[in-house]
C-alpha cells in the first residue's frame, strides 16, 4: 500500500485563531445600512440646496470674531473658526485629563475603603458612592461652581496659602518664566521620562518572566524623574526661574492661572465618576478568591507584596473593560462644561453654529472629534487589557 508523505506542520504559537466567516446575509445587511445612510445624506443635501444653503466646510477659514474665556494655544477674535475649534479641543483634552486623574485617585481610595476591615470606612465609602451615583452630574457641577464663586474671596482679598493664591476668579500657581527654552525643556522632559519609565518597566517584566528576579521599578522611575529633567536643563541651557503670582490692582500678574470654571468642572467630574470607578474596583477586589490571599500569606508574602503580586494583577484583568467604559463616559461628559462658561469644544461649536448657521457641518465636526478621542482612549485601554490577558495565556495579542 502506498503511503502518503506526511509533511510536519510548523508548531503554532498559542491556540488556532478563528477566522471570521462573512456570509451573504452579513454583506446584505452592510449594504442596506450604507444605502440608508446614502438616502439620508442625499435628502439632507437636496433640502439644503432647496433652502439656498450651499453645504461645505469653507466657513472654517473665515474669521471667527469671538473671544474665548481661556485658551491653551494662541487664539484671538481675528483667527479662523478652525483655530477656535482647535482651542476648544485643547481645553476639552486638558479638563478631561485632569478629571480622569481626580476620578482615578478618588475611585482607588474609595474602592480600598469599601473593602477595608473598618466598618466606619466601609460606611463612608457606601455613603459617598450612593450620593454621587444618584445625583445628576450637571447638578453636582452647578453646586460646586456656586459654592466656589460665593465661598471663595474676591480677587482683592485673595487667600494666599504658600505658593497658592486662591480667589473666586482663579487659582494661581508659580510657573516657569516665559521663555521658549523652558517650554521645550518641559515637553521634552515629560516625553522622555514617560518613554524611559515605560521601557524600563517592560524590561523588568521580561526579566522577571525569564529569571524570576524582580528588578526595582519605582526606585528607577523616581530616579529618572529627577535625573532626566536635570540633564535636559543643562543641555538646553533652560532658565528655570519661577514667576510668582502677585496682586496688581484687580488682577494677578505672574504664575499660571487655573480658572474657577476649569477647577469646578475637573472636580465635579472627578468626584462623580470616582464613585463609579470605586464600585468597579470594589467588584474586582471582591472577585478574587480569599484562598489566594491566604495562600500568599502561607508562603510568607507580606501584605504589600500580596497586594502588588497577587491582588493587583487579577484586579486589573477584571476591571479594565468596565473602567474603559467609565473613562469614555467621563471624556464625553466634559461637554457639560458649557453650563459654567468653560470654553470647551461644545461651547465653541455652539457659538460657531449661532454665527455661521452651519449646524450640520459643525455638529459633524464635533461628533467626529469626540468619536476619535473616545476611540483613541478605549483603544489604548483595550490594547493594555489584551496584553495582560496574553501574558497570562488567556488570549492572543
Amino acid at each position: 500500500m502506498d503511503r502518503k508523505l506526511q509533511i510536519p506542520h510548523a508548531p503554532q504559537d498559542g491556540p488556532p485563531k478563528a477566522r471570521p466567516a462573512v456570509s451573504l446575509a452579513d454583506i446584505g445587511v452592510g449594504l442596506a445600512i450604507l444605502a440608508a445612510f446614502a438616502v439620508v445624506a442625499f435628502n439632507v443635501h437636496s433640502n439644503m440646496l432647496a433652502a439656498g444653503i450651499q453645504p461645505g466646510f469653507a466657513f472654517l477659514t473665515q474669521q471667527a470674531g469671538f473671544d474665548l474665556s481661556e485658551t491653551l494655544i494662541p487664539y484671538g477674535a481675528n483667527d479662523s473658526y478652525l483655530r477656535a475649534i482647535l482651542a476648544g479641543l485643547a481645553n476639552t483634552i486638558v479638563v478631561g485629563v485632569a478629571s480622569l486623574v481626580i476620578a482615578s485617585l478618588a475611585g482607588l481610595l474609595l474602592g480600598l475603603l469599601s473593602v477595608s476591615a473598618s466598618p466606619v470606612a466601609r460606611l463612608f465609602a457606601l455613603a459617598y458612592v450612593e450620593l454621587f451615583r444618584n445625583l445628576p452630574k450637571i447638578l453636582v457641577l452647578l453646586v460646586i461652581f456656586v459654592a466656589a464663586v460665593n465661598g471663595l474671596p474676591a480677587i482683592r482679598q485673595a487667600l494666599v496659602l504658600g505658593p497658592f493664591t486662591i480667589s473666586n476668579r482663579a487659582i494661581y500657581l508659580p510657573w516657569l518664566s516665559q521663555d521658549p527654552r523652558n517650554s521645550l525643556w518641559l515637553f521634552a522632559s515629560i516625553f522622555l521620562v514617560s518613554a524611559l519609565i515605560w521601557l524600563w518597566a517592560r524590561h523588568a517584566a521580561r526579566r522577571q518572566a525569564l529569571t524570576g528576579r524582580r528588578l526595582p521599578v519605582l526606585t528607577v522611575a523616581l530616579a529618572l524623574c529627577l535625573a532626566v529633567p536635570a540633564v535636559l536643563a543643562i543641555v538646553l541651557d533652560a532658565p528655570l526661574g519661577l514667576t510668582w503670582p502677585t496682586l496688581q490692582g484687580f488682577s494677578v500678574e505672574g504664575g499660571v492661572a487655573l480658572s474657577i470654571q476649569f477647577c469646578t468642572v475637573a472636580v465635579a467630574l472627578g468626584l462623580y465618576h470616582g464613585a463609579q470607578i470605586a464600585e468597579v474596583l470594589r467588584g474586582g477586589i471582591e472577585a478574587i478568591p480569599k484562598g489566594q490571599i491566604e495562600a500568599a500569606a502561607a508562603l510568607g508574602l507580606k501584605s504589600g507584596q500580596t497586594t502588588r503580586l497577587v491582588v493587583v494583577p487579577q484586579v486589573l484583568r477584571t476591571v479594565v473593560p468596565p473602567l474603559n467604559n467609565q473613562f469614555a463616559n467621563l471624556l464625553k461628559n466634559t461637554s457639560i462644561s458649557i453650563a459654567v462658561g468653560y470654553s470647551d469644544l461644545m461651547s465653541v461649536a455652539g457659538t460657531a453654529i449661532n454665527q455661521t448657521f452651519r449646524p450640520l457641518e459643525t455638529m459633524l465636526i464635533t461628533m467626529s472629534i469626540y468619536l476619535l478621542l473616545c476611540l483613541a482612549l478605549t483603544g489604548v485601554l483595550n490594547h493594555w487589557s489584551a496584553r495582560i490577558r496574553a501574558r497570562e495565556g488567556r488570549g492572543a495579542r
